[in-house]
């Protein structure tokens, strides 16, 4: 016991050591070259993106959302696809179509126009626990391309859903590329995954020529690197870090953080801003996009700035 005690003590100190040397030798060490800023971020310095459409006020991911966030000024999209049986790439965040439509099974079990005959207004809720968007025409799933060519002007913020091992996922990153490319889209278009594999895929066809965004796993190490003072020795792939506010309750928007990034050329995004106040506090702060289920609260939030 007293052995094995002594054994897991040296190595503690020979790991402190190394990690000691680790942080002295990242502060003397210079900054990995960064990506430059691509297109993509370049209109203005604060974008406010609704979160699938503004799901909170209309029914996710249709055109009733879209339209509804665009009246209210937003920036642009946070949108998910998944691919069809047939091969189409639509507007879609979850693996089934029972959550959100009156229809059931896999996306990938379903022709496109198969599920564009569904009501993807179908569970939707007000505040009075009401049903107002059944059967409404403007109700329904949207293929990728419909998007580009509906909102012209928007930015799209863009995950692509399916694993990387499936065969819809194998074939996604050249599908999203195509339907960027075909409608002149490669400087308004970001694209995401959870899936490291899927942006690699993605980054490896662009040639680089879209903007990306980082998978959970990149934003793990960069985090994990910056809070044990490894920051300088982070090698970044993507041009923008998406992240709650607070992870296990561990807060994510310091000052120092957020300036950490912004000097790596690593746009600090957000996503679950739904108030006015966190609003304002991130932006002050320096981020440059917020991601909101509220709309209607960026608008206020941009209406106050005016005011002032």
């Amino acid at each position: 016991m007293v052995k094995i005690s002594r054994l897991l003590r040296n190595s503690a100190a020979g790991a402190a050591g190394i990690i000691s040397g680790l942080i002295l030798y990242s502060k003397f060490k210079g900054q990995p070259e960064s990506h430059p800023i691509p297109p993509f971020f370049t209109r203005k310095k604060q974008y406010i993106f609704a979160h699938r459409g503004g799901m909170a006020l209309r029914p996710e991911l249709t055109k009733l959302a879209f339209d509804t966030a665009q009246d209210y000024e937003v920036d642009g999209f946070e949108t998910d696809v998944r691919v069809t049986r047939d091969e189409q790439l639509i507007v879609f965040h979850d693996a089934e179509v029972d959550r959100t439509t009156n229809g059931s099974g896999k996306v990938s079990e379903h022709r496109l126009d198969e599920i564009q005959r569904l009501d993807a207004g179908y569970h939707f809720k007000d505040i009075n626990n009401d049903t107002p968007y059944r059967n409404n025409p403007d109700a329904k799933v949207m293929t990728f391309d419909e998007l580009l060519e509906t909102y012209p002007e928007m930015l799209i913020n863009v995950d692509l859903k399916d694993h990387p091992d499936s065969m819809e996922g194998q074939i996604a990153p050249e599908l999203i590329y195509e339907s960027i490319v075909s409608h002149n889209a490669q400087n308004r278009v970001l694209v995401t995954s959870f899936y490291q594999e899927q942006i690699r895929c993605f980054n490896e066809i662009s040639l680089g020529t879209v903007a990306i965004g980082a998978s959970e796993e990149e934003v793990t190490v960069g985090l994990t690197k910056f809070f044990t003072g490894l920051g300088n020795m982070f090698e970044v792939q993507a041009n923008t870090f998406q992240m709650p506010t607070t992870y296990h309750n561990i807060p994510l928007t310091s000052q120092r953080l957020i300036s950490w990034l912004n000097s790596r050329n690593i746009v600090p995004g957000y996503y679950g801003v739904n108030s006015i106040d966190l609003m304002s506090d991130l932006f002050n702060k320096g981020v440059h996009t917020v991601v909101t289920d509220r709309p209607d609260l960026a608008f206020q939030y941009r209406q106050n700035q005016v005011q002032k």
